[in-house]
């Protein structure tokens, strides 16, 4: 990720769980659970959260694992590392500061890599995320579960109208007065309307080389669970979205 990028996450850190709670109205804590419920249902004993940011994906996996399996947090902004450090449980977690684009682990490592609202500031392009979630693929095993919650867009246009108005109207004001960061709010806010739908989203994970890809909508269809499966090397199936 470029250094402004991370420049932006450090000076948001402290209050982004706060802001992101009092924009989404609480919905926030409640996608992460069923994300990570649903992650939690890849088995293994070694999972991976990238881009874990202050580490609340990272938590919820960790309750979820119940000592089966161990969580290894990655996150290039030391800043929110030391906010993930300060979780209930972290002293459970394998923290590690990287780029999500370069990885500093062997091939076919984990049984689950998960990302939760941070792929949208990996980057916007296509080339980009393909090459970024071919990096996923690498680290997974075969058979391996790539889960990613995001904001979407929703199929109906009205109701894309009426999200994208409350994003250019709410987030970045509401952001800045929160986090003390116009900087910050004015970035992540714009990010939201250029992002991927859940069909174009489906094809940029299956052109990373993904199989039985999943997206489940959330509330409206403003964000979106995407579930991707590694394929094995003696299955080589297609890509699917089911919706």
């Amino acid at each position: 990720m470029k250094r402004g990028i991370q420049d932006i996450f450090s000076e948001v850190s402290k209050t982004y769980e706060l802001v992101n709670h009092v924009l989404t109205f609480g919905l926030d804590i409640f996608w992460r659970r069923k994300a990570s419920e649903k992650a939690a249902q890849a088995g293994g004993t070694l999972w991976l959260d990238v881009c874990s940011g202050t580490g609340e994906f990272a938590s919820n996996l960790r309750s979820l694992a119940k000592g089966k399996a161990k969580v290894v947090v990655v996150d290039f902004c030391p800043s929110m590392l030391q906010q993930a450090r300060q979780k209930r449980g972290s002293s459970k977690f394998l923290v590690t500061m990287a780029d999500a684009l370069h990885l500093p682990f062997p091939d076919e490592t984990f049984d689950l890599v998960t990302i939760s609202f941070a792929t949208r500031n990996i980057s916007l392009s296509r080339q980009a995320l393909t090459q970024n979630f071919r990096e996923f693929y690498r680290v997974l095993k075969a058979g391996g579960q790539f889960v990613n919650l995001e904001t979407s867009q929703p199929g109906q246009k009205f109701i894309r109208n009426l999200f994208h108005g409350y994003v250019r109207a709410v987030i970045k004001p509401v952001g800045h007065l929160l986090s003390g960061s116009k900087a910050g709010y004015t970035y992540l806010s714009s990010t939201i309307p250029k992002f991927y739908g859940p069909e174009e989203f489906a094809g940029i994970v299956a052109e990373a080389g993904f199989d039985q890809i999943t997206s489940k909508p959330l509330f409206l269809g403003i964000a979106a669970i995407h579930m991707a499966i590694k394929k094995s090397k003696t299955q080589p199936g297609s890509p699917t979205l089911a919706i």
